[in-house]
This record gives structure tokens, sequence and C-alpha cells, in this order.
């Protein structure tokens, strides 16, 4: 489980196809601070950290996580946002993000607004995937608040602390992003699918 709050960038230094799987060296200022088997959210998926190295560590991702996400866009020199999982017992900031993808969308509009940025995204609706405006919504791993939804759009306010230190610095109009709903509008979504309707 995250928060959303990212804890730093990390750099791609190698990504190499092994059969249908990819694997993923990052190197970060957290790195050399993980242990093998931890869950490190990269962009919002969550993968298991399989060999530390100094300032590096490697994960690999499965093709289902490669069909569902942008992880597979990912070369060397890529940036990534990274989060470790979130400790229970103190304060968190963000909100519950589990790190499984639910989908992608596209970048359609960036808009500078003299000291923070509109970010517009659009991407295939579905019964399951809601947003609201005002509700949660995690990009690459990024707890943000909706902008002005409409049917296959919404948008998102960056304050410039999180454009410095996220990949939204990096953003461009047609990039692919990860998109985690929040988890309590899709349970809320599945209840009224299975039972609301039903009387």
């Amino acid at each position: 489980m995250f928060t959303g709050i990212i804890e730093c960038l990390g750099e791609v230094v190698a990504a190499e196809k092994v059969e249908s799987n990819l694997h993923i060296t990052v190197s970060s200022s957290i790195s050399a601070q993980l242990k093998i088997d931890q869950s490190v959210s990269h962009n919002g998926v969550c993968l298991t950290v399989v060999e530390v190295n100094n300032n590096t560590h490697r994960v690999v991702a499965v093709d289902e996580t490669l069909k569902k996400t942008n992880t597979g866009n990912l070369i060397k020199g890529s940036s990534v946002n990274l989060e470790r999982a979130m400790m229970m017992g103190g304060r968190f900031d963000g909100h519950l993000v589990q790190g499984h993808v639910d989908a992608t969308a596209t970048v359609v509009d960036i808009k500078d607004e003299n000291g923070s940025w509109l970010f517009t995204f659009q991407y295939e609706p579905t019964k399951e995937h809601v947003v609201v405006a005002k509700g949660s919504v995690c990009i690459d791993g990024v707890s943000l608040t909706v902008v002005n939804p409409v049917e296959n759009k919404f948008s998102v306010a960056i304050i410039p602390y999180t454009y410095e230190y996220t990949c939204f610095h990096k953003y461009k109009v047609g990039d692919t992003v990860n998109i985690e709903f929040d988890i309590i509008g899709k349970y809320f979504a599945r209840y009224f699918e299975l039972y609301a309707q039903k009387g």
C-alpha cells in the first residue's frame, strides 16, 4: 500500500527484455536502502525488488504489467517516480494507493498557469473507472486531486514542488501515463453494478 507521495526520482540505467518479462535496473537515492522482496511503486506500478547493488536496484515487470501500463516504454535514461510502501502507525498524506494500475491515459493539454500547471488527460471511460471533482486519482504514482472531469477527460493542478520533483516536468502532449482510480470509487461502482440496481 502506498500514499502517492513520491519520495524521489529514479533513473533507468538498464532495461532488458528476457522472454516476456522486462528487467529494469534503477539508480536512485533510496536504492541502497531497499531490501530484496520489498514492494516499491515505480510510476504507480507496484514492483518487487529482486536485486540491490550499491545505488541501484532491479525489478521485473511481467507480461501482464507490460500490457496494462506504460512500463514497457521505459528505456535507459527514463525517469521514474519512486515510493516505498507506506509505514503503518504514522501520518500519511495523499490517499490510499494500491500500486495496481487500472488503465493508461494520454496527456492532451498542458497549461502554464503562472505559478502552477494544469495537465489534462484523456482516457477510455468504463463503469468501474470513475473520477469526480475534488476526488483523488493517482497518475504515475502521484496522488492528485481531480479538476473538471468530463466523460473521458480530467485535469489536475500541479504545484511547483510536484512539477520539479516528479516526472511531471518531463511530460509532453501525447505522452502515456499510468492511472490508478480511487479504491473507494471502484468499490462503489462495483456495488452499484451488482446490487443497487436490483432494488
